[in-house]
């Protein structure tokens, strides 16, 4: 990945970067999160919601590693640990999916509904 493409995706608007995201993820059957120093899942709050950040890219995590996030570290996630781990880590702890954070922002908030159902939609399309 170059930074030229970085930047372009990175001045997308939030859901333009989740539609990113889902196509990415689809080819390459891989995506990203954080893990605090005990090696859990990372999660932010807005509005008295927990938030799982994911991106497409290990670039894109490098980020977001900012505002005391600086000592977490980057986890690679197949689609085999979204089934086998991620998708009962959010149901739960009643989490939402925060895809695609840049910096310190948002990114687009789906529940985990929304996001299996896009992302095999995208699945189906490469097969």
């Amino acid at each position: 990945m170059n930074q030229k493409e970085i930047e372009n995706v990175v001045s997308l608007e939030p859901i333009e970067r989740y539609k990113y995201f889902i196509k990415k993820v689809a080819d390459w059957e891989t995506f990203f999160t954080l893990l605090n120093e005990d090696g859990e899942y990372v999660l932010s709050e807005l509005d008295d919601y927990k938030l799982l950040p994911l991106w497409s890219a290990k670039e894109y995590a490098e980020l977001c590693k900012i505002g005391g996030w600086e000592k977490y570290t980057i986890k690679e996630l197949s689609l085999d640990d979204l089934e086998d781990e991620i998708m009962d880590f959010i149901t739960e702890r009643d989490c939402l999916i925060n895809v695609f954070p840049i910096y310190d922002m948002t990114g687009f908030v789906v529940n985990l509904q929304e996001f299996t159902r896009d992302l095999n939609e995208e699945l189906e399309k490469i097969q």
